[in-house]
């Protein structure tokens, strides 16, 4: 039998109620929503910058440029003498910053100290590196201007490194020589690292970091490259300093399949054939992907975006009870958002047979992973030996050793407030939000002599833009290159003055 009319209108009248209840709770909930704790510098007065000279700023970033510091895989095609050219440089181009600090040499990493007056206060760490990623060969005749020429050109500096990272170091040291010259006195001590090989590993800011370490030093904050102003932020479409506050950690893995190898004219049984059993346990280790989640920085990021973007988004992130598959969703469409949801997995080398008609005795591959803050290097070796649990492969680690995430700084501390509010300093209005650096930085080292580490570079860049860096045609604007230098000069003399 149906059901009767009295029954379906009460559970009409039952749905109607408990619909209207949904949507009471889904609006209450949306305007009652903000952020978690995201400080805005409100209250710190800024120390106005001193002069400087951007249009002699972009001779001195060209200069740098031209400086072949580039890390190689095998250290034995660096080409050391290139380092340092780049002392020298630096020493000769910056002298009042050199004669306010002291400076020593850990190998070829720079490890610069300018005194505070006051031995009580924290002092702060400010970071950028000399080395450079190779250009790779064959793109050269697709760079607009040489990679190594340093021209100066259509309002900007280009060239390899001129914003990773040359572009921040000699931005710090131009803040630094207009603070010198204007008789700036720190009363918090200011520490300078600038590691020689953060391209190949990050060896040179974990010895400095060593060092610092044994004199019992603890920064209010330490600060770094990774975040940027974003001027097309998803949800807002506008402009936003994102500001890292933490970095996956990375590891290798090795995949190696051992075979009996033979001539390839009398293969054996599929399942005796080493790149057969590689390639079955790539595809086992590639199908079982770590969840995605929203969680950590990406999460307080979304709530900062959300809450000033306003309207569906701000009701789909205020109740993620509800939404939470869909905001997900949304985010993993895009592969840089997608990235910090979960640890990532990417197959990225492969070797076999030393030639066409061999079968190989033993196949390898490398599987690249970008650790979650939540997740382990021993999460993901137990996650791949299940997944290629019966297979007959061998799974380790490659020498590199595996780098856990690095902790997740505050977003309320006194060296947040202090970033965001040098940001806003020069963009009042802008929105200041946290973020997950996916990639790694030197300033991970530093953890252990850091209340908290920040990575951020005040330059304004398109999402389009991005693709540069360790790219093709990588430039600095002056307009950037003005920006960083007045946010490092007015941080580090706000923070240490």
């Amino acid at each position: 039998m149906g059901m009767g009319i009295d029954a379906m209108k009460k559970w009409v009248l039952v749905a109607g109620v408990a619909i209207a209840a949904l949507a009471g709770t889904v609006a209450a909930r949306t305007a009652m929503f903000k952020p978690d704790a995201v400080g805005d510098g409100s209250g710190i007065t800024m120390a106005p910058p001193p002069a400087f000279d951007t249009a002699a700023a972009a001779q001195h970033l060209s200069q740098a440029v031209q400086i072949q510091t580039v890390s190689h895989q095998d250290p034995a095609e660096n080409q050391i003498g290139e380092w340092d050219r780049l002392h020298v440089w630096l020493a000769s181009t910056y002298p009042k910053a050199n004669a306010a600090m002291q400076r020593e040499l850990l190998g070829k990493t720079l490890l610069y100290t300018w005194p505070g007056s006051d031995p009580a206060a924290q002092p702060i760490i400010v970071m950028a590196h000399q080395d450079v990623v190779p250009v790779t060969p064959g793109t050269e005749k697709d760079w607009k201007h040489q990679p190594f020429a340093g021209e100066i050109a259509e309002g900007a500096v280009w060239g390899r490194g001129s914003v990773d990272d040359k572009g921040s170091l000699v931005a710090l040291f131009e803040a630094l020589e207009a603070l010198a010259g204007q008789g700036f006195k720190p009363k918090r001590t200011i520490i300078l690292v600038s590691g020689h090989d953060e391209e190949a590993g990050g060896s040179g800011a974990e010895a400095a970091a060593k060092v610092l370490a044994s004199r019992k030093v603890k920064a209010l904050f330490t600060i770094d490259e990774g975040g940027l102003i974003a001027t097309d932020t998803p949800m807002i479409n506008g402009p936003a300093a994102m500001i890292g506050i933490a970095e996956k950690g990375y590891a290798t893995l090795r995949v190696t399949a051992l075979a009996t190898g033979g001539h390839s004219s009398a293969p054996p049984a599929p399942n005796e054939i080493g790149t057969i059993n590689l390639a079955k346990a790539i595809l086992a280790i590639n199908a079982k992907q770590f969840p995605l989640e929203l969680r950590g920085p990406a999460e307080g990021m979304v709530a900062v975006l959300a809450a000033k973007a306003g309207g569906v988004n701000k009701m789909a992130v205020a109740n993620r009870w509800l939404f939470g598959g869909m905001v997900t969703g949304k985010m993993a469409a895009s592969p840089a958002a997608a990235a910090m949801l979960h640890t990532t997995i990417a197959p990225t080398m492969l070797t076999g047979s030393p030639k066409e008609n061999v079968l190989p005795q033993t196949a390898t591959a490398l599987i690249n992973y970008r650790i979650a803050p939540w997740n382990s290097s021993q999460d993901v070796l137990d996650r791949a030996r299940a997944a290629t649990k019966g297979l007959p492969v061998q799974i380790g680690w490659t020498e590199r050793k595996p780098g856990e995430p690095s902790p997740v700084s505050s977003t309320s501390s006194p060296g947040w407030n202090l970033i965001a509010a040098t940001a806003l300093a020069d963009q009042p209005g802008l929105v200041v939000s946290p973020y997950l650096v996916v990639a790694g930085t030197d300033s991970k080292h530093m953890s252990g002599v850091s209340d908290d580490v920040y990575r951020f570079q005040a330059i304004s860049l398109a999402s389009t833009d991005i693709k540069m860096i360790h790219g093709t045609n990588e430039h600095m604007t002056r307009a950037n290159l003005d920006s960083l230098i007045r946010f490092y000069a007015r941080l580090i003399a706000t923070a240490a003055g």
